[in-house]
């Protein structure tokens, strides 16, 4: 098989349109026409990625976030992007990018982590759209069959989601049942989380700011944005699993996420 085959599943599963305008998800770096050697999943591109793909005998790399994010006006070793595009290229490594396509899209990465905290009756928050068939939104709000008290909440995502420190403000002193969230940098939604109706909002990133006059209007729980988004590996696996046959596939074993707690 080539590797335009799981291109084109990912692409059939969260097209491009649904991408916002800012973003560069697709291809980033290679060609798809090859044969396919096996694919190495992953949320972030980095030298360390191109070497485990090497390792493994892959010639595709499928990321979450793109590698190449804002234009190259040279390709040197001036910078861990531009030497990463390198090694690639040297190793005739493919990379391809599912980002804010992915996110929005049905049963993509927002949906995975309503699925990971076992929230039921999902729906869209925030704008929505329809490309090629496929329903897409920018968050999703869900609910639990039984409510939870908020130091309950936040210890669950701390489990679910291996966090070592949950960013939140002053605990809800009512039950949580209804949760909207966002994966990444999700604060944008917040005000769409309110008028949805949500007890509590979840997302990887917020600024200081927006947690003013929240007390007791709406549990905000900030667990990281490689956190977050940690399981759209298993994601982009269930698509090239399910649509190509034969192809094989690889979890990355490297923890790509550059911030650390102390």
């Amino acid at each position: 098989m080539k590797i335009k085959e799981v291109v084109n599943a990912l692409e059939r599963f969260a097209p491009l349109p649904l991408q916002a305008d800012f973003d560069n998800a697709g291809l980033q770096v290679g060609l798809t026409e090859a044969e396919l050697s096996g694919a190495l999943l992953c949320l972030d591109v980095t030298e360390k990625i191109v070497d485990e793909a090497i390792s493994l005998g892959c010639n595709l790399i499928v990321a979450h976030h793109p590698l190449i994010f804002h234009a190259l006006k040279c390709i040197s070793d001036q910078n861990d992007v531009q030497r990463t595009v390198i090694k690639a290229i040297e190793h005739h490594i493919t990379i391809v990018a599912m980002h804010t396509n992915l996110d929005s899209a049905k049963g993509g990465v927002n949906y995975k982590i309503a699925e990971k905290m076992g929230l039921e009756n999902l729906s869209f928050i925030g704008t929505e759209q329809m490309v090629d068939g496929v329903d897409g939104g920018e968050g999703v709000i869900g609910s639990f069959s039984e409510p939870m008290a908020a130091d309950d909440f936040v210890l669950m995502l701390k489990k679910v989601f291996e966090v070592e420190c949950v960013q939140a403000n002053e605990l809800l002193r009512r039950p949580i049942r209804r949760v909207a969230l966002c994966g990444g940098s999700g604060s944008f939604l917040l005000n769409n989380a309110l008028e949805a109706g949500a007890d509590a909002f979840v997302t990887g990133e917020m600024h200081y700011h927006e947690y003013f006059g929240m007390e007791q209007r709406i549990q905000l729980a900030v667990i990281g944005h490689y956190q977050s988004e940690q399981f759209t590996n298993e994601i982009f696996r269930q698509v090239i699993e399910a649509q190509v046959s034969g192809a094989k596939c690889y979890l990355t074993q490297v923890n790509t996420n550059p911030i650390i707690y102390l």
